[in-house]
């Protein structure tokens, strides 16, 4: 073995170009040759490198993702004050607030239990069994046992089970959609290419989870399992870090300033207790537990948790599948999306677009059919140089299938009025030259009438140099070769694929085809152009998307001018071509944020140039979803703060590594997602606008009894209930608000804007400085009249609820005024609460169990009467602030833009 050979044995050293290399280097440094490796040194090679499959990944217990929902400060402030409430005998303060850690915690567990398999996904692309030569014979093995050296044969309908160098290809064509993103399958040849070529571009090679669709080849295998360029993916996979949500970074930051508040606070009043009145540490202890129940939103998890779910449940109508709860919320603070083009912005079928003809430029479109003489003359002449099928449907017409450019050039003869099957049968083919990458064109010979007649479709520049004259409505005309090429080079130029189609009449032997360089003297019919084209509501999705601020960027492994073309039909950059992978891996990480940053389609890129494209634009402090369906996209798609995978035409790869699965893989649909990811937020929004200022009164009740030396108006388990039946309540009435009005014609909200907007800060702090006064104020009021503490205590609970309920009126709002019809009535469930709300306040003043757990006692009418006179202005004082903000304009696009 040469040292060459036993380098790549072992797997030391960098790996060379196989691409670049001759078929016959690669088999001398493999030390193969084309019999095939004997039994003895398969055996032996494959204990070097490892059976031919993907690590599986590693993944945590059930036990381990129920631990991880503890992670979180207030929650170790919450069971903080359950051990403090539990040494000093309170039970009932213990067991509640253990009861709303455990439900947080078991709902987190549940959503991360969908946990990703996308590198089992990316497994299950290699089919199980792979088709070789080894001495010398044709055998059929478990693709796990494939080893660097082997001879795979790729032959229709296969799938690549490992890497291979070809060394021979007879009209062979690979769908590498799922790994480069190419839309049509690659013609491949065993000719060398250059060693910086990107991947899409390395046509002497094939590559495992790839498809063959035409043609046959046989190829020496080069690298396996985790070593092939689908490994590879897998690696990155493994490798890539996935970011939080904005939402849950946001009250991850609520959260530390609750927490060092609470404390501190806590501490502070504590000691001044102590000091200043000489109040038990006790007394203090259990105070400081009020308080930091009373500041805590318990509830809050559980409303994010519902508003979410909630949000997920009005998606799933609209053909878009949730399988992370926050990812919801994500997209309505999305700035940028990154999505792929085949499939997601385009139909993911070819469709002939143009017809250049002797006598002009023909534009196809649905409603018009090809017409005149050779337009339909073209129409037959490709119905029978046509290796698709067109298989049986019941008695119907049927499903074409075959090569996705020959499946449209059927498509457009069955337009033109052709029946293919009939039209065949009465000019069977009887000869012909399948197509080949060296000739670039594909000829037949069939029978019409007495006479044969020679058809050739191939590239232009291949077959108009083989024509002597052209198809008119007359009969023929002498070529001009020059403006063929012309106009040619004009439609290419526009992203389109070209054919040209020619024909004549042969003599009596038809095996002259085979002679010389092949057919000439052809009479040109015409050229065919061909592409996938845009999807008309993706068209309109991405405007809308661009009218709300998002930008959009279209980033695929399809050719440069092809993707500039549906770039500019979908109104993205007028730019003839995109930015390539070669382009990116000349810049550096500052040269990419800028190249990123300023254009919008970026073709013939590898899945790690598409991780660096979202990693770059999240540098920049964008926040980008994904979309894709291939397995080239699975990296990107988990790195993205949100992922879009499609669910119809998508792999399982690209499924599994999203957060987000389109039904229907419509680009559309991600506007509506976008929606209602900005209506879930605002909900969230006024959930907590409405939960901080009635906490922060009830804290505030604690405080200033304290440092006043004044009894407490509320306890503990009195604070508990409040936060809960509040929470489940009118709280939680918010998570069903309708969209507020022009909701898409506002731009982003940046991403370093504060969970609570500008302005509305103050709103917290006046509403709960007016709760705190009138709440106070009756409980003093009551004790200087010579009444019960308990009695006292309990009109003070009652009056801080009704000061929610008519405050959740105007929090319906965020800037609008409330008081209309719509914001007293335009939510069903704000009624509902209100009602269940009151309804439990007469139980827990008046039920005996109730006056039991939490001290109460019986109210009078005109107790009720004082607590909703005292409650009722709150209204004004809110919608008095939103005035104030709407005159000066505070706020009105905070948090908005970049």
């Amino acid at each position: 073995m040469t040292a060459a050979s036993e380098k790549q044995e072992t797997g030391a050293g960098e790996q060379p170009a196989w691409h670049a290399l001759d078929p016959e280097e690669a088999l001398r440094r493999l030390d193969a040759d084309l019999e095939g490796l004997g039994a003895a040194e398969v055996a032996r090679r494959l204990e070097v490198h490892g059976p031919n499959l993907q690590r599986p990944p590693r993944r945590r217990g059930r036990l381990a993702r129920f631990a991880s929902q503890f992670r979180n400060l207030l929650i170790y402030l919450l069971l903080a004050a359950a051990l403090v409430t539990a040494a000093l005998g309170h039970w009932i303060d213990t067991a509640v607030i253990v009861a709303v850690v455990l439900v947080n915690a078991v709902i987190g567990t549940i959503q991360e239990g969908k946990a990703e398999s996308a590198m089992e996904a990316i497994r299950g692309l290699l089919s199980p069994e792979a088709t070789v030569r080894r001495d010398d014979r044709r055998q059929t093995i478990d693709a796990a046992g494939l080893v660097p050296g082997d001879l795979l044969i790729l032959e229709p309908g296969a799938k690549v089970t490992a890497d291979v160098r070809l060394v021979s290809a007879r009209g062979l064509a690979i769908d590498e959609s799922a790994l480069t993103g190419e839309s049509v399958p690659v013609s491949k040849t065993i000719d060398p290419v250059p060693a910086q070529c990107g991947l899409g571009d390395r046509h002497s090679m094939a590559f495992a989870g790839t498809l063959v669709t035409t043609g046959e080849g046989l190829g020496v295998v080069v690298a396996t399992g985790e070593r092939t360029e689908l490994g590879q993916v897998t690696e990155m996979l493994a490798e890539v870090e996935t970011l939080t949500t904005p939402l849950l970074r946001h009250l991850d930051r609520l959260g530390r300033q609750l927490a060092l508040m609470i404390v501190s606070t806590g501490a502070l009043t504590a000691l001044a207790g102590i000091l200043l009145h000489g109040f038990s540490i006790v007394e203090m202890f259990m105070a400081a537990v009020g308080l930091a129940v009373a500041a805590i939103p318990e509830g809050l998890p559980a409303i994010v948790t519902i508003t979410l779910a909630l949000g997920v449940q009005r998606l799933a109508s609209r053909n878009a599948i949730v399988r992370r709860l926050p990812a919801v919320e994500t997209l309505g603070a999305v700035t940028v999306i990154c999505s792929d083009k085949t499939g997601t912005l385009t139909r993911n079928e070819m469709t002939v677009q143009e017809l250049l003809l002797a006598d002009g430029l023909h534009v196809l479109h649905e409603e018009a059919a090809p017409s005149g003489e050779a337009a339909v003359a073209l129409a037959r002449a490709v119905a029978l140089c046509s290796d698709a099928a067109v298989e049986p449907a019941g008695g119907e017409r049927g499903r074409i299938s075959g090569d996705p450019m020959e499946i449209a050039l059927l498509a457009l003869a069955e337009s033109a009025g052709v029946d293919i099957e009939a039209y065949r049968s009465a000019h069977p083919r009887l000869d012909g030259i399948p197509f080949d990458s060296g000739h670039r064109y594909m000829a037949t010979v069939n029978s019409d009438d007495k006479r044969r007649r020679l058809i050739v479709k191939g590239a232009p520049e291949a077959v108009v140099p083989r024509c002597e004259r052209v198809l008119t409505g007359s009969g023929t005309a002498a070529l001009d070769e020059a403006a063929w090429h012309r106009q040619a080079e004009h439609m290419a130029a526009r992203g389109l694929r070209l054919l040209a189609v020619a024909e004549r009449w042969l003599d009596d032997d038809s095996t002259a085809i085979h002679h010389g360089h092949g057919p000439d003297g052809l009479v040109l019919i015409g050229l065919v152009a061909i592409i996938d084209p845009p999807r008309d509501e993706a068209i309109a999705a991405v405007a809308a998307c661009q009218r709300a601020g998002i930008e959009v960027k279209m980033i695929t492994g399809d050719h440069a001018v092809t993707a500039a073309a549906i770039g500019r039909q979908l109104g993205l950059e007028s730019d003839e071509r995109g930015v390539t992978g070669d382009d990116l891996d000349a810049l550096d990480d500052a040269g990419l944020r800028e190249v990123a940053r300023q254009r919008s389609v970026f073709a013939r890129v590898s899945p790690a140039h598409k991780l660096r494209l979202v990693e770059a634009l999240q540098a920049d402090d964008e926040v980008v979803a994904m979309t894709g369906d291939g397995v080239n996209d699975a990296p990107a798609l988990k790195r993205a703060d949100v992922g879009v995978a499609m669910g119809r035409g998508g792999t399982d790869a690209a499924r599994e590594s999203a957060e987000i699965v389109l039904a229907d893989d419509n680009f559309a649909t991600i506007e509506a997602a976008v929606h209602e990811g900005r209506v879930i937020y605002d909900n969230i929004v006024k959930s907590i606008l409405f939960i901080l200022p009635t906490n922060a009164a009830q804290a505030l009740l604690l405080v200033i009894a304290v440092l006043a030396g004044l009894m407490l108006p509320v306890t503990p388990v009195q604070i508990l209930w409040v936060n809960m039946i509040t929470a489940v309540t009118l709280a939680l009435a918010l998570a069903f608000e309708p969209p507020e009005d022009a909701i898409m014609a506002r731009p982003p909200r940046r991403t370093n804007a504060s969970l609570i907007p500008e302005g509305l800060g103050w709103r917290v702090i006046i509403v709960a400085v007016a709760m705190l006064i009138g709440t106070l104020g009756l409980f003093l009021r009551e004790l200087a009249d010579g009444r019960d503490l308990a009695e006292a205590r309990t009109l003070a609970i009652n009056t801080l609820v009704l000061f929610e309920v008519w405050y959740l009126f105007s929090a319906r709002r965020l800037r609008e005024s409330a008081l209309n019809r719509s914001g007293l009535f335009g939510n069903r469930i704000v009624l509902l609460a209100g009602v269940a709300i009151i309804v439990a306040q007469l139980l827990f003043t008046y039920a005996p169990p109730m006056q039991l757990l939490f001290d109460t006692r019986a109210l009078g009418s005109a107790e009720w009467l004082m607590a909703v006179l005292v409650s009722l202005p709150i209204i004004a004082v809110a919608e008095g602030h939103k005035a104030w903000q709407r005159r000066r304009g505070v706020g009105l696009s905070s948090g908005m833009g970049r």
